[in-house]
C-alpha cells in the first residue's frame, strides 16, 4: 500500500472557484494531496451572496460555519447556521447557502465518498447569474 506524504495547503494556495456563488476554495483534494475518501476546502460568502442550489449523488457534505450568519435551504426548507454549528447533508439532498448577515461568512466543507469522476460529484439545480467562471477572480 502506497502512503501519500502530509502536506499542509495554504488558502492563497488554491484558486477561487465562483461558479456556483461564493468564493469556494477545494483545498484538500485527491489533486493537491493525493486524497482517496474525499476532498475539503474553505467556503467564503460575502453579504448578499449565495451559493446557488445543488446536490451531490455520491457524498455526504459535512459543514462547519467559522463565521457568519448564514441560511441553508435544505430540500427547500431554510434553516439558520450560526458560528460553531455544524451540519451533515445527506447525498442527494438540495441544499443551497445564503449569507444573511451584514459581515462575510466563512464556511469549512468536507465530502466524501468521492464521486467515480470528478464532473459527476455535483449537480446543479438552479443558475448563479452573478457567477463567475472557475479561476476568476474580482
Amino acid at each position: 500500500m502506497t502512503q501519500q506524504p502530509p502536506r499542509i495547503v495554504g488558502l492563497s494556495e488554491t484558486a477561487p472557484n465562483r461558479r456556483r456563488g461564493g468564493d469556494l476554495r477545494a483545498m484538500l483534494t485527491p489533486t493537491t494531496v493525493g486524497s482517496t475518501s474525499g476532498f475539503m476546502g474553505l467556503a467564503i460568502v460575502e453579504p448578499g451572496d449565495r451559493i446557488g442550489e445543488h446536490y451531490h449523488p455520491y457524498s455526504e457534505e459535512f459543514v462547519y460555519v467559522v463565521s457568519g450568519r448564514l441560511e441553508v435551504d435544505l430540500d427547500g426548507d431554510p434553516h439558520p447556521l450560526a458560528p460553531d454549528q455544524g451540519l451533515m447533508i445527506p447525498a442527494y439532498m438540495r441544499h443551497r447557502f445564503r449569507n444573511v448577515g451584514d459581515t462575510e461568512a466563512r464556511l469549512v466543507f468536507h465530502l466524501g465518498p468521492l464521486a467515480p469522476r470528478p464532473e459527476l460529484g455535483h449537480v446543479d439545480t438552479e443558475e448563479t447569474p452573478d457567477a463567475q467562471p472557475a479561476g476568476v477572480s474580482s
